[in-house]
C-alpha cells in the first residue's frame, strides 16, 4: 500500500514512532530478563548433570562387582509426580513439586544383601532424572519465550521504528514541497492578477 503523503498520515506515523518507542524498552528489559533466567537454568541443570554423574562414578566401584544384577528399575516407579507452575520473566514453566516413588521388591530376602543400596541409588538417579528433565522443559519454554522477544526487539529495532522514521521524513518532505508549490501558485496567480489589472 503506498503511502500517503497527508497530514493525517503524518500524524499516524508519529503516533506509531512513539509506540514502538515506548513498547522497545519494556521488550529490551524482558530479553535481558530472559537471557539471564536461561543461564540459570543452563547451570543449575550443569550442576544437576554433573551431581549426578559424580554418584554415578561413585556407584561403578560397586556396581561392576555383581555379574548379575537384578532388574531394579522393575522394582522401583515413579507413583505420584505433581508438577507446579512458576512465572518466571513472563513464562509459566513447570517446576517438581513433589513426587513419590513405589517399590516392588519380590522378597527381599532372596535378594542380594546390596539390594537396599542398589534401590537406594536407583532412587537418586530417579530423581536426578525428573529433575533434569523439569529443568530442560523450563530452558526449552524460556528459549522460546526469548527467541520471540528477540524477534520482536529486531521488529521494532531495525524494521518498524526506522521505517516510521522514513516515512515521517517523505511526507514532511512532500509537504513541504507542496506547501512550497502552494505558495509559488499563488505568487503567480497574484502576479498574473496583478498583469491583468495592469492591462485593463
Amino acid at each position: 500500500m503506498p503511502l500517503k503523503r497527508t497530514k493525517s498520515e503524518l500524524k499516524v506515523q508519529r503516533e506509531n514512532l512513539r509506540r514502538y518507542q515506548r513498547f522497545l524498552p519494556t521488550l529490551l528489559l524482558k530479553k535481558q530478563q530472559l537471557q539471564a533466567e536461561v543461564r540459570r537454568v543452563e547451570q543449575e541443570r550443569a550442576e544437576v548433570a554433573a551431581e549426578q554423574e559424580k554418584l554415578r562414578r561413585e556407584r561403578q566401584s560397586w556396581i561392576a562387582l555383581f555379574a548379575e544384577a537384578p532388574p531394579l528399575s522393575d522394582w522401583l516407579h515413579v507413583k505420584r509426580l505433581d508438577l507446579g507452575t512458576q512465572h518466571i520473566a513472563g513464562v509459566d514453566v513447570p517446576v517438581l513439586s513433589h513426587f513419590e516413588l513405589e517399590e516392588r521388591v519380590p522378597d527381599r530376602l532372596d535378594q542380594p544383601v546390596w539390594i537396599d543400596d542398589g534401590l537406594k541409588a536407583l532412587r537418586l538417579e530417579i530423581e536426578f532424572n525428573l529433575r533434569l528433565h523439569v529443568l530442560q522443559e523450563q530452558e526449552d519454554l524460556l528459549n522460546q519465550e526469548l527467541r520471540t522477544t528477540s524477534q520482536r526487539v529486531n521488529l521494532f529495532e531495525k524494521i518498524k521504528i526506522p521505517e516510521s522514521k522514513e516515512n515521517i521524513r517523505i511526507i514532511r518532505i512532500a509537504l513541504g514541497d507542496e506547501q512550497v508549490a502552494g505558495v509559488a501558485r499563488s505568487k503567480l496567480a497574484k502576479k498574473k492578477g496583478e498583469t491583468q489589472e495592469d492591462a485593463v
